[in-house]
C-alpha cells in the first residue's frame, strides 16, 4: 500500500470500529511498523485539529480510536435528542482520583483513604466502565484490585496514565492537599464540559 492508501485505510478501519483498535493490529493489517503507523495516525490526528473537523483520532496507550471533536458535543446531544449527561458526584470523584493515582487499589484501600464506605461508589465506576478489576491482592480474603480503564482515558483526554499530575507521599499533610486539588480538578474540568458522563450516574446514595 502507498502512502495514501494507509491514511485512508487507517480512517476508514477507525471510523468503521467505533472503539480502540490496537495498533499492533492495525500494524499488521496495514503492513506497516508500528512507529510508521503512529507517525501517520499522529499527522492524522493533526489535520483533523488544524482543519477544525468534526472528528478526532486519539491515542489510548497502544491503541487508536475515532471520536467526535468535544466542541461539538452539544449539537450531537441535541440532534440525537439525549439528555444532558449527569456529573460525577464528590464522592465518586474521590474514588476515581484515588484509583487513578495509586492503582491497583482494592476497595478497602480506597476506604481508608476516604475514611468511608465505598462499595456504592466502587460498583457503580466498574459499570460505568472507568475502572475494573484487574486481579487479587495476595492477602488473607484475596481482595479484588481495581484500575483504571481505556474509558477513563478518553475521558480524561490523556494517552497514559503518566500524563496525569504526579502526587507527593501520601503520609504528608501536602500529599492530602494535593489529592484534594486532582480531585477538585477533575470536577472543574468535568463542568468546563472536557469530560463526557454520558454513561456515569450521579451517586444517589453519597456513598
Amino acid at each position: 500500500m502507498n502512502l495514501i492508501d494507509i491514511y485512508s485505510a487507517l480512517e476508514a478501519i477507525l471510523f468503521a470500529a467505533g472503539d480502540c483498535v490496537p495498533v499492533a493490529r492495525l500494524s499488521l493489517v496495514l503492513d506497516t511498523d508500528e512507529q510508521e503507523l503512529l507517525r501517520i495516525s499522529g499527522e492524522l490526528a493533526e489535520r483533523y485539529e488544524r482543519e477544525n473537523r468534526g472528528m478526532r483520532i486519539l491515542r489510548l496507550g497502544d491503541k487508536l480510536q475515532m471520536c467526535s471533536a468535544p466542541e461539538y458535543a452539544a449539537y450531537i446531544t441535541k440532534t440525537l435528542e439525549h439528555r444532558k449527561p449527569p456529573m460525577l458526584s464528590p464522592p465518586a470523584l474521590e474514588t476515581l482520583a484515588i484509583v487513578a493515582y495509586f492503582q491497583p487499589v482494592t476497595r478497602a484501600y480506597i476506604e481508608k483513604v476516604r475514611g468511608v464506605d465505598s462499595s456504592y461508589t466502587v460498583s457503580v465506576l466498574a459499570e460505568r466502565g472507568l475502572i475494573e478489576a484487574c486481579g487479587k491482592l495476595d492477602a488473607p480474603g484475596r481482595p479484588t484490585l481495581f484500575r483504571t480503564t481505556e474509558v477513563f482515558l478518553r475521558t480524561m483526554g490523556i494517552q497514559d496514565l503518566a500524563q496525569l499530575p504526579p502526587l507527593p507521599d501520601m503520609g504528608s499533610s501536602e500529599g492530602l492537599e494535593k489529592l484534594q486539588a486532582a480531585i477538585d480538578q477533575l470536577e472543574q474540568t468535568e463542568k468546563d464540559g472536557q469530560i463526557s458522563m454520558t454513561d456515569v450516574m450521579e451517586d444517589p446514595a453519597g456513598e
